[in-house]
């Protein structure tokens, strides 16, 4: 798989899908947990998607054509962020939930969690969700630019305890250095 252009489409913000019959792969995954810089990582473009150090920045669906239209990434509102109201979290829950239930594109999800910290309750639920419904996933892990080699294997293990899978079977990248885009791209290539 080669990304030789990408541009955003639209936002929705209610219940509603995009039109039209192009393959879609979901980026979902906690606040700040590094969704929008692993968007710009992928597509090689550094501004795309919107990063911000301001949990719970991405608070709708955010549409991005990549090869004019050849698939699309959706990235979905993170979850986890406690400095909202409940009437807004439970709002992003039904539209992440309406999308992974609904979207009769989704090829699979991209389940970014951050490599540092042990699976949260939430990230969790949302592999167990995806098990349930039958939406195939791939986890990956950012921020590996923040730990050693060591250490990066270490978590990497505990990642893969917390959610009973092989740690060969979670991608490990870094936005910062470009470190996974090859097996990210390779995964896309075989899920699409």
């Amino acid at each position: 798989m080669i990304i030789k252009n990408a541009e955003y489409v639209t936002s929705i913000v209610h219940k509603k899908l995009f039109e039209g019959e192009v393959p879609e792969i979901a980026i979902a995954g906690r606040s700040n947990v590094g969704k929008s810089s692993f968007i710009n990582m992928l597509t090689n473009r550094k501004k795309l998607a919107r990063s911000s150090s301001e949990p719970g920045r991405t608070r709708m669906l955010n549409y991005f054509s990549i090869n004019n239209g050849e698939f699309f990434l959706v990235d979905l509102p993170g979850y986890g962020y406690a400095k909202v109201t409940d009437k807004e979290r439970n709002s992003w829950k039904g539209l992440i939930e309406y999308y992974l239930q609904e979207s009769k594109n989704l090829k699979f999800v991209f389940l970014i969690v951050d490599v540092r910290h042990e699976p949260s309750e939430l990230d969790l639920q949302l592999a167990e969700y995806l098990k349930y419904y039958a939406i195939p996933y791939v986890l990956v892990a950012t921020k590996a630019d923040k730990l050693s080699k060591a250490a990066c294997k270490g978590a990497l293990a505990t990642l893969a305890k917390g959610f009973s899978v092989a740690a060969e079977n979670i991608l490990l990248v870094s936005s910062l250095t470009g470190t996974g885009r090859d097996a990210v791209l390779s995964a896309i290539s075989a899920n699409l």
